[in-house]
């Protein structure tokens, strides 16, 4: 099939209303520590939605259960295909994880070798990956950096690189980890700009409540382990006492 030269949706966008559906999903860690109870929620074909809470409330742990890293009690489907081990290859590649730390994500030597690495082992022919590298990186704004070497970037640069990775996948779910945090007032007008032009359905978590009020349309807030409100944007952020009890402060 030919590759398009710009970020499309993935055909299990097209092809289903829910790109995200999480059912009753529990999680323990091995020294006893129960970090999820019960999360719940679905997520639409281009919906962007913010998942805030304090430090320690599962929203790490509810990232790393989307592309099963980690595996809990429950059920985790992409585009309508059910998380499992046996189709663990197809929904890592449906579902793009931006962590926190870019440096966690760019270890080769130049940002074409690390926005090809996806395409390339999914062993797709040197044309196609090219075409790939390509539309991640103009997605990006980054199309001028595909020579440079990765660890000479600015943080910012480093973030829009890292997204770029895993759009070369043409993934139907992104899903970000404090993409804000660490980056000057430039580098994040940048990327809120970013986040907010790409056409795809986004999961972000974030400790930039002034993000969640610009960017997302959508807020599902967590503490202790559970979904304990989930819904529009202004009417989260306008109730204040929610907002004490969990940690959060109003932008």
């Amino acid at each position: 099939m030919p590759v398009s030269h710009s970020i499309s949706p993935s055909p299990a966008m097209i092809h289903t209303t829910d790109v995200l559906c999480v059912r009753d999903l529990h999680f323990s860690y091995p020294d006893g520590h129960s970090a999820l109870h019960g999360i719940s929620f679905k997520m639409n074909n281009g919906e962007k939605a913010a998942l805030v809470g304090p430090n320690g409330a599962g929203k790490s742990t509810l990232m790393l259960h989307l592309n099963g890293i980690l595996g809990g009690h429950g059920e985790v489907e992409i585009g309508g295909k059910r998380l499992t081990r046996d189709n663990l290859p197809a929904i890592r590649a449906m579902v793009g994880l931006v962590f926190q730390n870019p440096d966690d994500q760019l270890f080769s030597p130049t940002v074409f070798e690390d926005v090809a690495f996806g395409p390339l082992h999914m062993g797709l022919p040197e044309e196609d990956v090219r075409a790939r590298v390509e539309a991640a990186l103009e997605a990006v704004r980054m199309s001028g950096y595909r020579d440079r070497l990765s660890h000479h970037l600015s943080v910012g640069e480093k973030k829009r690189i890292a997204i770029a990775t895993v759009l070369s996948m043409n993934p139907s779910l992104l899903v970000l980890d404090e993409p804000s945090a660490g980056l000057d007032p430039r580098a994040r007008r940048t990327l809120i700009n970013l986040l907010r032009e790409l056409p795809i359905t986004m999961l972000v978590s974030t400790h930039d409540m002034t993000m969640v009020k610009e960017l997302f349309p959508r807020t599902i807030v967590m503490d202790e382990g559970k979904i304990v409100a989930d819904g529009p944007t202004p009417e989260i952020l306008d109730d204040e006492k929610l907002l004490t009890e969990h940690g959060l402060e109003k932008p």
